[in-house]
């Protein structure tokens, strides 16, 4: 099956991960944005071994610096690779870090395949088919948000962002028992997706944090959008709200 190969294929790239030992170290624009050398060693793999998977498929991978839709990906398959979601947490080791895959469908979400190699945790989805955890399905919570923690991202690139993404978690406190944030937001896609959190936010994720995550929390019954409530694009940057079953409304702190 196609999606056990992607599987494969992530397994292998997280032994690339494993197996790092002081790679080197470069920056990219924004505020602590790094990519390693083992962050392109990884998507060079990704992309050779995708590649025999689906001839035909297009890519977009984080370390390529593209995140723009050209009208032969929209019409064909396209594979949007981040090769280490949680560079930061990698470069000191600080877990979880995470490869993921996400497999486009004629511009749609189609096949998402999020391993954590620390864990040994593979988190994969196909559109229609459920969601699955080392290979048993897996459904996501139905606990109310005040019996739930909840996850954040800081999107730590857009400095400009920081003052309102810390006013949501403050606000966001109270309804919750606590709240966390791993530095990943594929991860943390993930921990809705399983039923370990209730709610992710973020207000700003690259199209590669996204792509694969919200095949799999989808599969798994969350609710995924933007943080207004309205469909992700799947054509770039946006903002990410990720809800499970037991947070089926928008809470009234996203909507002020």
């Amino acid at each position: 099956m196609l999606i056990d190969q992607i599987e494969d294929v992530a397994r292998q790239a997280g032994e690339i991960l494993l197996n790092a030992v002081h790679p080197k170290v470069f920056t990219k624009e924004g505020h602590a944005n790094f990519c390693t050398e083992t962050d392109e060693k990884v998507q060079e793999f990704l992309i050779g071994e995708l590649r025999k998977v689906v001839p035909e498929a297009e890519f977009l991978g984080e370390e390529d610096g593209i995140d723009v839709f050209t009208k032969k990906m929209s019409e064909g398959y396209v594979f949007v690779l981040d090769p280490i979601d949680g560079t930061s947490n990698f470069l000191y080791g600080y877990r979880p870090s995470v490869v993921s895959i996400g497999l486009l469908k004629e511009g749609r979400p189609f096949i998402g395949v999020i391993y954590n190699p620390y864990d040994d945790l593979m988190f994969s989805a196909e559109k229609g088919k459920g969601a699955f955890m080392n290979g048993k399905r897996i459904t996501s919570s139905d606990r109310p948000l005040k019996d739930s923690l909840a996850v954040f991202g800081s999107a730590p690139y857009y400095e400009e962002l920081l003052d309102h993404t810390f006013e949501l978690a403050r606000n966001l406190v109270p309804l919750c028992v606590d709240i966390r944030r791993s530095g990943t937001a594929a991860w943390d896609t993930c921990c809705v997706a399983c039923g370990r959190v209730s709610l992710y936010f973020e207000l700003r994720v690259q199209l590669w944090d996204y792509a694969a995550a919200s095949v799999i929390a989808g599969e798994a019954g969350c609710a995924v959008s933007d943080i207004e409530g309205n469909p992700l694009s799947f054509k770039g940057p946006s903002s990410i709200l990720v809800r499970s079953p037991g947070v089926p409304d928008i809470p009234d702190v996203f909507r002020q």
